[in-house]
Formats: C-alpha cells, structure tokens, sequence
C-alpha cells in the first residue's frame, strides 16, 4: 500500500479540506462552533508552545501517546498509544502504538514519528523542553513499541506526555519543510500554515491576532468529529459576554462569575475550581527576616487567615486547597486537612514566639489580576485578618516583573504568589521542598527538613497509584506544619455556552477538548 508523505500531496489534500468546509459538503458534520477567547498564542509549533490558546488550539490537531478522559486528571488513558508498561525501577516506559492511526495526509502513524516528535521537543529547547529533559527516546523491541528511559525513576512522566506539546508530528513532511530538531530547527513558519498532526481536526487558518480556524480532518482514523470546522476568535470578555448570550458564538472562555451570572438565564454554565493556584509564604531565613523564621510566628500566621473569607472575595467557585497541590491532582489534601481559622491558637502561638508588635512586610504584585481576582485585594484581607492577632502587616505593593525578580531571588519577606502547574502531577509540587526551586524563594534551605525530604524522596518514586497519593498527602500534611507556605485559593474557571451544546467539560491542560464537544440531544 502507498502512503502520501510529500509535503506537495499534503498541501493539496489541506486544499480540498477547506474548499469542502467552506461548501459544507465533508462528511463529518456541517456545524461550525465558534469559540471565544482571549489569545495566549505565540506559535502553531507544538514543540514551541507552552500558552492556554497554543493547547486549547492544538490539543483537537495533534494527538499524544496517551491523554485524560473529560475533567480527570488522576489517570491517563489511550490515545495514539496503550498506558504504559513500567520496569520495575521505575526508569523504562514502553507503549505500545494503536493500529490503524493516521496522519491527515492518510499516512501511517509510526514509531519513528514518536521518536522523531519527542527527541525534538527535547532538543529545540523551547519552553515545554524539561518535560522531556533527561529522557531516552528509542524504539523497542518490536515495530510498534517505543521505550521512554529516564536517568531516575519518574512516575510522572506518562501525566506529563499528555501535554499538547508532546502531540506527534508526521516526521516525514517535517523534515523535508525545515526541522532540524535542534534550537535551530525551522519548521515553526510551515506549521503556522498547514498541521502534521492525527487528530480529528486540521489547521486552515492560524492568525495570532485575530482567529485560528480548524477543520474537520477527512482521514481520521477515529470516530470522525461532530463539526465539520471549529473557529476560535481572538474576543476580549465584554464582547464575549454579548456574543455567547446571543448566540454568535457558542463558547466563551474568559468571563468573570459576575459576567456569566447576569445571562445565565440564556446559556449553560461551566463553573470549576481552576489548577492554578495562590499561595502565600513566610520567608525562613533569619538574615532575610528573624521575625517570618521564627516558626511559631509562623503558625500564628496560619492560624489567623480568614480562609473562607478570602474564598468570598476571590468568588463563587473557587476553592481553598488543602496545601500547596490543587484539588483535581492525585495525592491532594481536602480544604478539611489544611489549617482553618483558629483565633486562640493563633494569639497562643504569637504568644509562644517571644516577638513583640510584630511588624512584617507583604509584597504583591499591583498590577496582576488572576481570573477577575486582584492580589491588592488579597493583600488587604491578610492585613486585616493578622491585625486581629496583633501582627502589623505593611503592604508592599510592585509591578509584577519587579515582585517576581525580588520573589525569585529569594528577599521577599512575606508574598502571596501565584503557580499554575507545568504539568497535572504532583511530583511538579516537589519543587516548594526545601533547597528546590520555590523552597528556595520562600528562604527554605537544603537540609533542615531530612524527614520530609525522605517523604518526597519515596513519593517522587513510587509506582503503586495508592501509594503514591498517600505518601504525597503525608508529604503535604508535614508541609503544612513545618514549612513556609500556605494554600490559599484556587479561582474558579467560568465556562459559558450555547444551550445548543451538550455540557462542557473543563481541562486544565487545554481548557476544553473541542473535538469532545457535542451537540445537545433533541
């Protein structure tokens, strides 16, 4: 059998695509879904991208070895491969690639397009390239296995290869348009103009500034699409609201709760706690602030927050994590688990620490507003809140490059700060250990918790799903007492849609799979 696998026969099969699109005549359905959103979009490069757009976009074009089923994010499922089988030590992952998968241009999935994909986002050295840094990518032991090898054991890595920039390429047409898979590689302008992908959906519009459009692909190898084209429009919320409450588009992404409330009446409503997550911390290094290192201080600062009344000023929706890892993730604490206002504590454990009229300074970033909710705000409510125990707070209010340059150096005495996950697993929450890479930021020094390292250390191996969640809520639980950081709030994502589409279901790796979306029934 003859496969097309030049980039001229790709070309001309994109050409009739959209000429059928445009006539209604494919196949797959003659809808057209219109979503709105406020661009986050740099490159139609998956190995590139590393922004919401870039994934909602591409998450319908280019298909990963395995992926999530609807809002799940605590197991991967099949895509363009099986679940892996992991070695004993936790360092080899070996997947075994579907039969009958196809790119668009109607040629073969195969392992060397896996190999090919993967090892070039690893070495483009882009901004999703540590998700495969450390990682062998080698066939296996038969023509449709592929084995991913890592220097240490990483439970993680299937959760991260669900990640839109780790889609597969059709490595054939890439390499004869320009990719070289080093820093150099070329290929970014081809991919802006057509898609190598094997997903339902192809690319035939991709404008940064105004919309990316999305067709039905007429050789997919699945079940083909509900849509017959999918347009995403670059729409800021004021016209988004308007659009979606009179059915000019049939999805808007980027309202406020206030927003969606006053047509709620007129639409379906989505409405979830995001994976992002705000969190603030007390420095621990005495030469940075005696009084933030003192840890009964610090317990007295856990104590004293009106959890649940910041929870109502970030809006319905929103939920207090138990930690520092998102509710939706394995091995997540319950708002239960986590401190809750305790007044008498509080004034016992300022009491217990010896310090005086306390009087700490609290840096935020000014102009940052996440999801409709101002950190200004925040940081008014932790100063009102700690004054009821006798802590003087000094808001310190900065623009957000200068807050995170201060933040990453490690000299902010007390922050709320903000992280949204690199990827939907808890090993990613490793990094506020301390020595790692947010301990540090809150002055957290290497060493001074052996036993809480161990606890890491045994989560950050362990293969067994049960194991793994228990030992990360342990870590968690030992977090919470000793360390520098205190889970706030998690905003709620609020998702608004025609009342000709059946429910949603929100992601946050790519906000919503579009090529999951489905007319209501009659």
């Amino acid at each position: 059998m003859t496969y097309l696998r030049s980039s001229a026969a790709f070309m001309a099969l994109m050409m009739t695509t959209a000429l059928a699109a445009a006539t209604g005549a494919l196949a797959q359905g003659s809808e057209t879904l219109v979503v709105d959103n406020a661009f986050q979009l740099k490159t139609a490069d998956p190995a590139r991208q590393f922004e919401p757009t870039a994934s909602l976009v591409l998450h319908p074009v280019y298909q990963t070895l395995v992926t999530f089923e609807g809002s799940d994010l605590t197991k991967v499922v099949p895509s363009l491969a099986e679940v892996p089988t992991i070695s004993e030590d936790g360092k080899a992952f070996t997947f075994v690639l579907k039969d009958g998968a196809t790119f668009s241009d109607g040629s073969p999935v195969t392992v060397d397009d896996v190999v090919f994909s993967l090892t070039r986002v690893r070495d483009l050295k882009g901004s999703p390239s540590f998700l495969m840094e450390g990682v062998t990518i080698a066939k296996g032991a038969t023509e449709n296995e592929v084995v991913l090898t890592t220097e240490m054991p990483d439970p993680g890595l299937p959760y991260k290869l669900t990640n839109p920039s780790l889609g597969i390429l059709n490595s054939d047409v890439l390499l004869e348009n320009g990719s070289t898979a080093t820093p150099e590689d070329g290929a970014d302008a081809y991919l802006a103009s057509t898609s190598l992908g094997s997903g339902p959906y192809v690319i035939t519009k991709f404008d940064m500034a105004t919309e990316v459009v999305l067709t039905a692909n007429e050789n997919y190898w699945g079940e083909p699409p509900v849509f017959a084209q999918i347009v995403i429009r670059n729409v800021q919320s004021a016209a988004q609201q308007m659009n979606v409450a009179r059915d000019a588009s049939q999805i808007a992404l980027d309202l406020r709760p206030d927003q969606v409330e006053s047509i709620a009446d007129q639409v379906n409503v989505l409405s979830a706690a995001g994976a992002d997550l705000a969190f603030m911390f007390a420095n621990m290094n005495p030469e940075i602030s005696e009084t933030t290192a003192n840890a009964d201080f610090r317990e007295a600062v856990r104590y004293a927050l009106d959890y649940e009344g910041i929870l109502k000023i970030v809006g319905q929706g929103a939920v207090q994590p138990g930690s520092i890892i998102p509710s939706m993730f394995g091995g997540a604490l319950t708002a239960s688990q986590g401190p809750s206002r305790d007044l008498d504590r509080a004034r016992e454990a300022l009491a217990r620490s010896g310090i005086e009229n306390p009087t700490v300074g609290f840096s935020y970033s000014s102009d940052l507003t996440k999801n409709g909710v101002s950190f200004s705000d925040i940081a008014a409510k932790v100063q009102a809140d700690l004054a009821e125990i006798g802590i003087i707070v000094e808001p310190r209010p900065a623009p957000v490059a200068t807050n995170t340059d201060s933040y990453r150096k490690g000299v902010l005495e007390m922050s709320v700060n903000w992280w949204g996950p690199d990827f939907p697993d808890p090993s990613n929450y490793l990094l506020f250990g301390p020595g790692k890479l947010v301990g540090l930021r809150a002055g957290w020094a290497e060493g001074s918790a052996p036993d809480l390292d161990a606890l890491g250390a045994r989560a950050a191996v362990a293969t067994d799903p049960a194991e793994r969640a228990k030992l990360y809520e342990e870590w968690q639980m030992m977090l919470n007492d000793i360390g520098p950081f205190t889970g706030l709030f998690q905003p709620s994502i609020t998702i608004a849609s025609s009342k000709s589409l059946a429910p949603l279901a929100y992601n946050p790796m790519w906000t919503v799979d579009l090529s999951a979306v489905t007319l209501a029934a009659n």
